[in-house]
């Protein structure tokens, strides 16, 4: 069972030019106090094929986590153009958003990013080098979640067991497939800020 759940990620500036940072707002869930920060990473994936040229455009920590439902803002630098191949730089690419305890990733969430010239002429008749001043992208806000399962804090019970921290079972748990359903963004108790 996870003790941290990812309720709802709102990207504040979609679409944006390409050049923009990425701004947007994760909410998440915590059934049981943490004894550590978390850590977020935004990961932009230029070439499938090649991990090498993966960028991580920011990190962040995020903490103390209390029980309940919390939420931070995010911002992230734009992809570095020179780093891009060519060929990688119109059409789909990916973005990446993790989350870890203690170095070890629980959530990965990943959404499309679709870049294109934001006029149709361009569009028609690309110009040569790549103007990425006048690239637009789109993020497609239906991500695909994957989750791991990792050793959280573990406490100890009133008869001395040692038991994972959180790990009573409990009605007030989400679904593990929030993110892929409709629902309205619950309202966050507690907010905690980048550092």
């Amino acid at each position: 069972m996870s003790i941290v759940t990812i309720r709802n990620v709102e990207f504040l500036n979609n679409p944006a030019k390409f050049l923009d940072p990425y701004h947007f707002r994760v909410t998440f869930e915590c059934i049981s106090e943490l004894q550590e920060d978390l850590e977020w990473r935004l990961v932009y994936v230029s070439s499938p094929g090649n991990e090498e040229l993966d960028q991580e455009l920011d990190d962040c920590l995020v903490g103390p986590v209390p029980t309940g439902v919390n939420s931070f803002e995010f911002e992230g630098c734009a992809p570095d153009p020179k780093k891009i191949p060519p060929e990688d730089v119109i059409g789909i690419s990916a973005l990446i958003l993790t989350g870890s305890y203690k170095d070890q990733e629980f959530v990965r969430v990943g959404y499309y990013q679709n870049t294109e010239y934001d006029d149709e002429a361009l569009k028609e008749n690309p110009p040569e080098p790549i103007r990425f001043d006048l690239l637009q992208r789109d993020i497609n806000t239906k991500p695909r979640v994957t989750r791991f399962q990792i050793k959280w804090d573990v406490a100890t019970n009133q008869s001395g067991a040692t038991v994972a921290a959180g790990a009573a079972t409990s009605a007030a748990v989400p679904s593990a497939n929030d993110l892929d359903e409709d629902e309205e963004d619950p309202k966050p108790a507690a907010s905690s800020s980048k550092s």
